[in-house]
């Protein structure tokens, strides 16, 4: 049981791990599309897609007898909210082996996409279709989520429906290990928001944003990023944080119950009537963990949660990006980050969906300090020196972001360049 923020503490502590064990998660979402009518598919073309993916050895996950999911040894295909589908890959030990994961996928979807007329669409945000085009489906949270969730943050069905991320889950060797790691995530936001825009069209229109997501999230309920993450902040301060954060929903047997105005403290101290004032176990902790929906958050791992969805081509750049600065040369990093202005780093969050690269920050641009920040991932993941078969390190990995970086143009500006010339809703598809 959770009775403490000792217990809270201790589920962190047992994240722990040594270096040689550390991991690389990757998760990324994707927008699926019918070929002929450029609508967003709905629930029952997904059971089709994911009876499809059975074929390559997926099994399905059900909830009260509905498929809202596939699961294939240790990595996994969820459901989003509008249809769009996540894979939370297995975690690997290199930027290699999860690049390749993530190719093999592409192969099972691209032969299924083909099959059943169904376009692909990696991008931040859902480029055509309005919010009330978008069909639901019968996944239990969702349905108590649409109904909460617009009450704490306007856009917060957006953020539902319309949003795609990729996420990195990264881990740490001890506490201060974790202080430092997610110090500097929390300090680069605004930086990783505009390298890795890639949401600039909305209802097929410029939407005069780069990261029209990161927009989003940051007028979603429950999301953002508090100014308590700026200090050195250990788990005793994370667990305060989490006890005193408002509970959006508890599951009880089958049921998804709403945590009304209850903060996790009260189910701590058996407030709950509608429970019968039961006590919190391990999995209604991490229940809550995963809807605080900040830029980053703390499991037993860090998760780093403020890029756009990247196409193919670019989707293993971001974890390299990360993976080489915190695992391969977290403590020059962490003397760079360590200077800058907390109240000044918001301000750049805030301005980075629409200036994007051009932010500035500590009276220079961000396209400035992503490129300090790129040379010192790649220093770090030459430490690393981990090669593929070819005889190559993890840096290749790097080139999408320096060509970003050269050319001053990054996945944002070429989809307006590109979908601006003739407005084909074709452009906006994965090829």
């Amino acid at each position: 049981m959770i009775r403490s923020k000792e217990n809270i503490i201790d589920y962190f502590k047992s994240g722990i791990k040594e270096i040689k064990n550390f991991k690389i998660g990757i998760e990324h979402e994707k927008f699926l599309f019918n070929n002929k009518s450029h609508k967003r598919i709905n629930y029952s073309q997904i059971k089709e897609m994911f009876t499809a993916l059975m074929e390559f050895g997926w099994t399905p996950t059900l909830e009260n007898r509905n498929i809202i999911g596939l699961s294939n040894g240790n990595k996994n295909i969820s459901l989003e909210p509008g249809n769009q589908i996540e894979l939370s890959g297995e975690k690997l030990s290199h930027i290699h082996e999860a690049c390749a994961e993530s190719q093999d996928y592409l192969f099972e979807l691209k032969q299924v996409t083909k099959k059943l007329d169904i376009n692909i669409v990696s991008a931040g945000f859902d480029p055509i279709s309005k919010l009330s085009q978008i069909s639901n489906n019968p996944k239990k949270r969702y349905e108590l989520m649409t109904k909460v969730m617009p009450l704490g943050g306007e856009l917060s069905l957006d953020m539902m429906y319309r949003t795609c991320g990729t996420q990195l889950n990264l881990d740490y060797g001890s506490e201060n290990d974790f202080i430092k790691k997610f110090k500097i995530i929390n300090s680069i936001v605004p930086i990783s928001i505009a390298l890795f825009a890639n949401s600039s069209i909305v209802e097929k229109k410029k939407s005069n944003y780069l990261s029209y997501r990161s927009k989003v999230w940051q007028n979603t309920s429950r999301g953002g990023l508090p100014k308590l993450f700026f200090e050195e902040l250990n788990f005793e301060k994370y667990a305060e944080f989490v006890m005193n954060f408002p509970i959006l929903f508890i599951k009880e047997k089958e049921n998804y119950l709403s945590g009304k105005e209850y903060i996790f403290k009260d189910f701590m101290d058996g407030k709950i009537k509608e429970i019968n004032n039961r006590l919190p176990d391990k999995d209604d902790l991490s229940i809550h963990l995963s809807t605080i929906f900040t830029e980053n958050r703390l499991k037993k791992y860090i998760e780093l949660r403020s890029m756009d969805t990247c196409g193919w081509d670019c989707l293993c750049a971001g974890p390299a990006f990360f993976t080489g600065m915190l695992y391969g040369n977290l403590d020059e990093v962490y003397e760079l980050i360590s200077k800058w202005d907390k109240n000044k780093i918001i301000n750049a969050y805030l301005e980075a969906p629409q200036k994007g690269l051009n932010t500035q920050l500590m009276g220079k641009d961000l396209l400035y300090w992503a490129s300090n920040l790129l040379n010192l991932s790649r220093k770090g993941l030459e430490n690393r020196d981990i090669l593929n078969k070819s005889r190559k390190n993890e840096t290749i990995f790097l080139n999408h972001l320096q060509n970003i970086i050269d050319n001053k143009t990054t996945n944002a500006d070429h989809m307006i360049s590109k979908f601006s010339k003739n407005e084909d809703l074709s452009e906006l598809y994965d090829k």
